[in-house]
């Protein structure tokens, strides 16, 4: 379903860029309205190949495809936006004669914006702080320093190279602890042992433990679950772990499928049962049931999933399905921090902030002393 929308949108941006494309007289004369709709006709079919072999297959070719097609989406996608707004200012063109020309500078400057995302995509994620005060948490454990990531989307497009400069960053932190907040995999087919040993470098005094995002479960949780484990992380699928006296752990498997099926209610009070007292973390892949989360007593929550966007102005239409969409927020008496993501999800862009890792300091409330 997912992909039918996905095409039909896309079709309908080719069309509407290049007809408006078509109006601009600069342009066509040096590209006859005719050579613009081979183009046109040209990209799209480049588009849906690389949607339909990319995507279903790993390798080089698959994931060259698939990473082409994606970015020309995206430039697509924001030469509709610059497009647009020209038409909307001019009445379509009927309010302005200088329209077509507006529209030209349109198209510049979409694919102006189209550079710098695919250079801001390149950057290395920038490591963001966060000093969180959790009620509950011992003495002992003040100045713990967590370091999570989410949304890594490791495959043919982010390899190994990619992933080991990643957690060269990771181990600069020195973190007490690592959280894996799902979408670790791209999810096309079973990843490769090269990804697996790398990712077999992370190690924290108190552990790295992960929860799935929605990614894993392209092809199946088990699967992805089982690597994890393979790599000596420990993985929570709707349940808790004491990682240190008074520092409970809790995760859930990714919440935005068990809101599509009815059970991501169950899943979370399911995770949180019975649960010694003490500080309590949340991982949950998409920033959802937040209001549950602190109501049934936790400190910290811990997401991704949104990439925050990712692409300007996309990141409006992504709010209104996860109004928590990047940054720290505050429920009740629960702390919300969620991660732009560390990787990039289909093309390899972002407009405009980079990709995140989270370091978070953990603090335990002061005693006030009475007098």
């Amino acid at each position: 379903m997912f992909g039918t929308v996905l095409t039909t949108v896309v079709t309908a941006l080719h069309l509407y860029v290049f007809c408006r494309a078509s109006s601009v007289p600069q342009l066509t004369r040096f590209l006859p309205k005719r050579f613009l709709v081979s183009i046109g006709a040209l990209l799209w079919g480049f588009f849906l190949i690389g949607r339909l072999y990319g995507h279903d297959n790993a390798g080089f070719i698959a994931g060259c495809l698939e990473q082409l097609s994606m970015t020309w989406m995206a430039a697509l996608f924001l030469c509709t936006v610059c497009l647009l707004a020209v038409d909307l200012v001019t009445g379509f063109g009927r309010w302005s004669r200088y329209s077509s020309v507006l529209r030209g500078l349109a198209l510049v400057a979409g694919l102006a914006l189209s550079t710098i995302a695919v250079v801001q995509g390149l950057r290395p994620p920038e490591v963001v702080p966060y000093d969180v005060t959790l009620e509950g948490l011992p003495g002992a454990l003040e100045g713990t320093v967590i370091v999570a990531v989410s949304d890594l989307h490791l495959g043919s497009r982010l390899d190994e190279q990619w992933l080991n400069a990643r957690i060269d960053q990771i181990e600069a932190e020195q973190p007490d602890l690592i959280l894996l907040l799902g979408d670790i995999y791209e999810g096309h087919g079973e990843p490769v042992l090269a990804l697996k040993a790398a990712l077999a470098r992370l190690q924290a005094p108190l552990g790295v433990w992960a929860v799935l995002g929605n990614h894993e479960f392209h092809r199946g949780g088990e699967p992805k679950a089982a690597t994890f484990a393979g790599n000596g992380f420990t993985v929570l699928r709707n349940s808790w772990a004491e990682v240190a006296k008074g520092l409970i752990v809790a995760g859930v498997d990714d919440l935005t499928n068990g809101k599509r099926n009815g059970h991501g209610s169950k899943a979370l009070h399911q995770a949180l049962a019975g649960r010694p007292s003490g500080a309590t973390l949340l991982l949950s892949h998409s920033p959802l049931y937040a209001a549950e989360a602190a109501a049934a007593g936790c400190g910290l929550m811990l997401s991704g999933h949104t990439h925050g966007g990712q692409l300007w102005p996309f990141d409006y239409l992504v709010q209104q399905r996860y109004p928590l969409l990047e940054g720290r927020y505050q429920e009740g008496d629960m702390i919300i921090v969620v991660s732009r993501g560390t990787g990039t999800w289909g093309p390899r862009m972002r407009l405009w902030p980079p990709g995140e890792i989270s370091r978070v300091t953990l603090h335990a409330r002061k005693k006030v002393s009475s007098s």
